[in-house]
């Protein structure tokens, strides 16, 4: 398939006063070549294919070369797309197995998705590693979050990870993620409960630990206080021995 010209913009798509053009009109114009309603198409699935992909190889850089390669491919092999299923879904999917394929040619010892176990309890807690630190500045505190969560996320096994990202943070339903991910409902709900439980452990004892450090009272703190008392006891006449004299 030859991409048409791409000298207009992709706003020309769209007449002035008029609705945007819904994702069939679009997939039906780049199906005939129309390039620039394939940019449309990529602009509007661009977060879900890089989120999806990020999950997988778990690097921003190897995510997007992950959709590049998913947008090529799906533009080779659009006339063979089943318009009963959703442009979205059938997207994902060839990400999904881009980036499979990616982690395959790394490491013989990566396991496909679709046999990946459900449950492996030492394992889970073994990629559960304290998150980075964290700094006391209040316009910080949104931003540490994100990275705590995307950290805590990442830590997550691929088969829960990939189903969380896609139910909670993408909020695709349960039947487009089994879909999506080729498994039966009902595995997509036992990984996201899974998923969630283990992130709600993991973030409890994230807070257990802040709670152990909350309102720090370092020794320069501690020195200040008893400088000032000492100070207060020697006006009212305290008697202070040289610290030589202190008894042990």
């Amino acid at each position: 398939m030859h991409i048409n010209t791409l000298s207009a913009t992709h706003e020309s798509l769209q007449a002035p006063g008029m609705p945007e053009p819904s994702e069939a009109e679009l997939t039906a114009r780049a199906i005939s070549g129309d390039g620039r309603a394939f940019e449309v198409l990529m602009r509007r699935h661009n977060r879900l294919l890089f989120r999806t992909a990020r999950s997988i190889v778990n690097d921003d850089a190897e995510a997007e070369d992950v959709v590049q390669d998913a947008y090529l491919h799906a533009w080779r092999a659009l006339r063979d797309y089943r318009t009963e299923s959703r442009l979205s879904t059938w997207l994902v999917r060839i990400a999904i197995n881009g980036a499979l394929g990616r982690l395959r040619r790394k490491s013989a010892q990566v396991i496909p998705l679709e046999t990946a176990m459900a449950d492996h309890d030492s394992d889970i807690q073994s990629r559960l590693a304290d998150a980075p630190e964290r700094g006391p500045e209040p316009s910080v505190m949104r931003e540490q979050m994100r990275r705590l969560m995307e950290a805590r996320i990442d830590r997550l096994p691929e088969a829960f990870r990939l189903v969380f990202v896609l139910r909670a943070v993408e909020e695709m339903s349960v039947e487009e993620t089994a879909q999506a991910l080729r498994i039966p409902e009902a595995t997509v709900r036992t990984r996201f409960f899974r998923a969630r439980s283990l992130l709600r452990e993991s973030l409890a004892r994230e807070v257990d630990t802040a709670l152990t450090d909350a309102f720090g009272f370092d020794g320069a703190r501690c020195d200040r206080i008893v400088g000032r008392v000492l100070a207060k006891g020697l006006e009212e006449g305290w008697v202070l021995p040289a610290p030589s004299s202190m008894p042990d």
